[in-house]
């Protein structure tokens, strides 16, 4: 009897092995599941590190979806977080902001962001509850069947469907008309740096729709308004109070969330991301995160030159 012929393409790898090779190529997509239901990079991470020890634990062998088990159980746990963190967040000092994320030069290094979670789309997210915003998350933007957002919630998939509509409707709502040519939004923000940096109060005032809103995230770690401030001239002198504080400040022209955005250099160290809402040309939000925990998605800089 002829022994077998070695396959050319050597032994399989063992469960485990292929697990891991599998958890390793979606992780990038797992995380991005994650942030878009929490709005945290760090809380992402750790949900998706909690779906690979709970695969670990299981038999694998038994799970013929391994991918649409790794989405369900990363759902799970960040659906989790989400209702515990809603009760950390009353406690939080300040106005609470979702973490930025830096998109440039290389979307893929830590999270897979879907097109359509801008910066402005998170902040909205933060208004629906949690449920409405996973059968949104799931299903309106990374596309999973109403079937699949169902398994991932406990709940029956029209019972989901039912909840996203609800949420697409809040959506609607709230969203800000920021439909702005991105051209248009690189020379606004150029422009708004500029008036910052050099202490142009009234070119800033001039750039700020009359109504604007800036929104300050400290989280009670570093300085910051406790509460919105309101109104151009407001908004100016505030901007600019702050920046003369500092001998060593900069900008830098970054891409955060898949928009334009200014990173704020102080002594050649990160200290904060500004993001900007536009409308009809005129800075109707103003998006400040301070707080350093936040900041831990943004690529580290040098002292400009």
């Amino acid at each position: 009897m002829n022994a077998p012929e070695p396959n050319a393409e050597g032994p399989a790898a063992p469960p485990a092995g292929r697990a891991l090779a599998h958890f390793e190529e979606l992780r990038p997509r797992l995380v991005g599941v994650a942030y878009g239901l929490l709005g945290s990079v760090a809380d992402a991470e750790d949900v998706v590190q909690e779906a690979w020890v709970r695969l670990q634990r299981s038999d694998i062998d038994a799970i013929d979806d391994l991918t649409g088990w790794l989405v369900t159980t990363t759902s799970r746990l960040a659906l989790d977080v989400l209702r515990s963190a809603r009760v950390r967040r009353e406690a939080y000092v300040g106005p609470w902001l979702p973490e930025p994320v830096e998109t440039a030069p290389d979307p893929a290094d830590s999270v897979s962001l879907a097109d359509s979670l801008s910066w402005a789309m998170l902040v909205v997210l933060e208004t629906l509850s949690p449920a409405e915003r996973a059968a949104f998350v799931l299903h309106d933007v990374f596309g999973l069947t109403f079937e699949e957002v169902g398994a991932a919630l406990g709940r029956a998939p029209a019972s989901c469907r039912k909840l996203a509509s609800r949420a697409r409707e809040h959506v609607e709502a709230r969203k800000p008309r920021f439909d702005v040519d991105p051209e248009e939004h690189r020379h606004v923000v150029q422009a708004f740096s500029k008036a910052v940096v050099s202490g142009d109060i009234d070119g800033l005032t001039a750039l700020l729709d009359p109504d604007a809103v800036l929104t300050s995230d400290g989280g009670g770690v570093v300085r910051a308004a406790r509460k919105p401030v309101h109104g151009a001239e407001k908004v100016a002198r505030f901007l600019i109070g702050v920046t003369a504080r500092y001998v060593d400040f900069a900008h830098r022209t970054t891409t955060v969330n898949g928009g334009p955005a200014l990173l704020s250099v102080i002594g050649g160290e990160v200290g904060g991301i500004t993001l900007l809402g536009i409308a009809d040309g005129r800075i109707v939000a103003v998006d400040m995160v301070r707080n350093p925990d936040k900041l831990t998605g943004i690529h580290e800089v040098h002292r400009p030159r």
